[in-house]
């Protein structure tokens, strides 16, 4: 049975590291959650922006320790519950459980969408331990509404508590989300939520359309802050939802008041959509890939479209980072 309150997630601190070069500083961090807590937000994601411990030379590596931004969150966060993201392989269960003592009670365990089976043992600690667990398929442009289902029921199965799928390359439209949103509502009694990327411009309306077909928990990002052209943005998600009458549970004007004041101050470069950030979306290429291929188009002078276009030809993942050099050499040779 539906109710008529949606739980709003923000992943600024998350998704939104991928934007600022992973430069977050503690003061920062302990600003933007202390005022989205005191707007009402249900749900703070605080993370590297590929998951716990994904500070690395493959992914970027973090200005300051997500463990302590984490630490410090959980001192001036009084309501809303802190939560982190866990990429099997790239997180493991002993920082998991790092996470958990610095005031994580929430993990959304995330994998690429035929591969939900890595997170069974994920998911079956967190449940042990107390915690509050998403089940997050990753680029669910890539599965059909029947994979999309098939692969959710790994993560019921296994104890989790809301199923989510993220549209990571920003590639779908709001009928490819209707699709899957409707599959997995008629196959599993869980809540479900959406994540949603800008890259063609459709973050807002594919979440709308994720919540007319049944979804619960909608992400959202400050200013949308995040990896591509961003995520949906959240002081815009927000207004919508309140004007058409949803019970979001926060207060829009703080939400705007953060996103201005704190995060906008902040940001390295305004959030938009310009030809790279599209073409993840029209390629139908992971979001996180754009700052790197950006890095790799310089270095060889070809055009990070052209790169964009090839990764999205060989179904390039979410782990492949390391990859976007050899297309961009292989790319360059034969130019």
């Amino acid at each position: 049975m539906r109710t008529n309150k949606i739980t709003i997630i923000d992943t600024t601190l998350r998704d939104g590291s991928h934007a600022v070069g992973h430069s977050f500083t503690k003061e920062q961090v302990v600003a933007i959650s202390k005022g989205l807590d005191e707007a009402g937000v249900d749900i703070i994601e605080i993370s590297h922006g590929d998951g716990i411990t994904g500070s690395c030379i493959n992914y970027g590596f973090s200005k300051e320790s997500e463990m302590d931004h984490l630490e410090a969150a959980n001192k001036v966060v009084k309501n809303a519950k802190l939560a982190v993201l866990l990429i099997p392989g790239i997180g493991t269960i002993e920082d998991l459980k790092q996470a958990q003592a610095r005031g994580a009670s929430v993990v959304r365990i995330a994998t690429h969408v035929t591969e939900a089976d890595i997170a069974i043992q994920h998911i079956g600690w967190a449940k042990q331990a107390g915690m509050f667990v998403c089940g997050f398929l990753m680029m669910v442009s890539r599965g059909s509404p029947e994979l999309v289902v098939e692969q959710a029921k790994i993560f019921v199965d296994a104890g989790a508590d809301y199923i989510n799928l993220a549209d990571s390359a920003g590639y779908m439209t709001p009928d490819d989300v209707k699709a899957r949103i409707s599959a997995l509502r008629a196959a599993v009694d869980l809540p479900i939520g959406f994540h949603a990327h800008a890259n063609l411009g459709m973050a807002v309306a594919n979440s709308l359309a994720a919540i007319e077909c049944g979804a619960d928990f909608i992400d959202g990002t400050c200013r949308g802050l995040g990896a591509g052209a961003g995520n949906a943005q959240l002081e815009v998600l927000c207004a919508v939802l309140k004007r058409i009458g949803w019970n979001i549970g926060a207060d829009i004007y703080k939400v705007m008041d953060v996103a201005e004041d704190i995060v906008e101050p902040i940001m390295q470069r305004p959030q938009m959509i310009r030809t790279d950030s599209m073409m993840l979306g029209y390629a139908g290429v992971y979001s996180s890939f754009l700052l790197h291929t950006r890095r790799a188009a310089e270095k060889f002078g070809i055009p990070a479209r052209d790169i964009l276009v090839e990764l999205g030809h060989r179904g390039m993942v979410g782990g492949q980072e390391d990859m976007i050099v050899d297309v961009a050499y292989e790319l360059s040779k034969k130019k």
